[in-house]
């Protein structure tokens, strides 16, 4: 699958999500949520290597380092809700995400199975 396509269908889904989220919140965070960048990645993975260990290590990976990005769903919408400006929490989300995967992965050192 070349290049070209990969970035279109992921642009098409992320396109679609943000269409969805401003028709209803609730079924664009629903769609969101789903990891259908995940199965995309691993079905072009798939596709390209027949490799049935990277797989295995790419998704063991992407679920410990999913763990550490949940809190910014948390904090992002605690800080616009006490009155911090968008920009504002969105920085201090992505900073609190980046932190966390510092130590996701300092962690991951740890727990056999996941590569860093």
């Amino acid at each position: 699958m070349t290049f070209f396509i990969k970035v279109m269908i992921s642009a098409l889904l992320i396109g679609a999500i943000a269409e969805i989220a401003k028709r209803n919140p609730t079924m664009g965070a629903l769609v969101a949520s789903l990891p259908l960048v995940s199965i995309l990645a691993v079905i072009w993975l798939w596709r390209e290597t027949q490799d049935p260990v990277l797989i295995a290590s790419h998704l063991t990976s992407t679920f410990w380092l999913v763990l550490p990005s949940l809190p910014m769903f948390l904090v992002i919408p605690m800080l616009l809700r006490s009155g911090m400006g968008f920009w504002g929490a969105l920085l201090a989300g992505i900073l609190l995400t980046i932190a966390l995967y510092g130590v996701g992965i300092w962690a991951a050192r740890f727990i056999k199975g996941v590569s860093t």
